[in-house]
C-alpha cells in the first residue's frame, strides 16, 4: 500500500491515481467555507483521496479537481459551455493530458420534475444517463420536503445500472456515496466529475 501525505482532516493523502481506481468513494461538501465551494473525496477507509474546488464569482460554472485540498496537482476541469444554459452541458477535461475525455449534460425539460443528466464521450456522443431514483420521491422533495435525500443511478446501454449515487441524510453536510460496478464501461474520471458536480449543483439547493 502506498503511504500518503497528512492531509488537513487528520488523516493520509493518497497517490492521486488510486482515486480513478476506486470502486466506492464518499464525495463529501467542506463546512465553514465562505467564497464557493469545496468537496473532499474519500475513500472507503476514510482516507482523504481528493479535493475538488467550485470557484466563486464565475460567470460560468468552473470546478476543478486536485490531489489534494493545498491543490497539489490538479487532475480534471469540468466548466460549462455557456453562462445560461437550460440544457447545461460541461466539458470534463484531463488537466495532465489537456483533453477533454467527455462532458455532461442535463436534461433540460426532464430535469423539472426529475433529475436527469446524460453522460458523453469525448465527441459527445451519448454513452449513459444519469436519472434521478424515483419521479414520486422527486416531486416529493421539489414541492414538500428537501429532507428526502437523492439518490441516482448511472444507466449504461443496454439499461444496465452501472453505478449508484446516494445521498446521506444530513441536514447540515451534504454527502454522496458513489458505487461503481466492476463492469462499468464508463470512463471513472467521468463518474467522478459527475458525482461532484451533483454535489455542487444538488448541495447549493438544499
Amino acid at each position: 500500500m502506498q503511504r500518503g501525505r497528512e492531509g488537513a482532516w487528520g488523516r493520509g493523502f493518497l497517490e492521486s491515481e488510486d482515486m480513478f481506481d476506486l470502486d466506492r468513494f464518499l464525495v463529501r461538501r467542506k463546512v465553514f467555507r465562505i467564497l464557493g465551494a469545496g468537496f473532499h473525496v474519500y475513500d472507503p477507509s476514510g482516507n482523504v483521496v481528493g479535493f475538488s474546488e467550485q470557484r466563486a464569482f464565475k460567470l460560468k460554472e468552473d470546478i476543478r479537481v486536485y490531489t489534494d485540498d493545498r491543490k497539489s496537482t490538479e487532475l480534471l476541469s469540468i466548466r460549462a459551455r455557456q453562462i445560461v444554459d437550460f440544457s447545461a452541458a460541461y466539458d470534463v477535461v484531463d488537466s495532465a493530458e489537456g483533453r477533454k475525455v467527455g462532458a455532461l449534460r442535463r436534461k433540460g425539460w426532464s430535469s423539472i420534475l426529475r433529475d436527469s443528466w446524460e453522460i458523453l464521450d469525448d465527441g459527445d456522443r451519448p454513452i449513459a444517463r444519469v436519472q434521478e431514483d424515483s419521479a414520486t420521491l422527486a416531486m416529493l422533495r421539489r414541492f414538500l420536503t428537501n429532507l428526502i435525500p437523492q439518490s441516482f443511478h448511472v444507466i449504461a446501454a443496454g439499461e444496465r445500472q452501472v453505478a449508484t449515487m446516494r445521498q446521506h441524510f444530513n441536514p447540515f453536510v451534504f454527502k454522496l456515496d458513489v458505487e461503481i460496478g466492476g463492469d462499468c464501461p464508463v470512463d471513472r474520471r467521468l463518474i467522478l466529475s459527475t458525482a461532484i458536480l451533483l454535489a455542487a449543483i444538488e448541495g447549493r439547493q438544499n
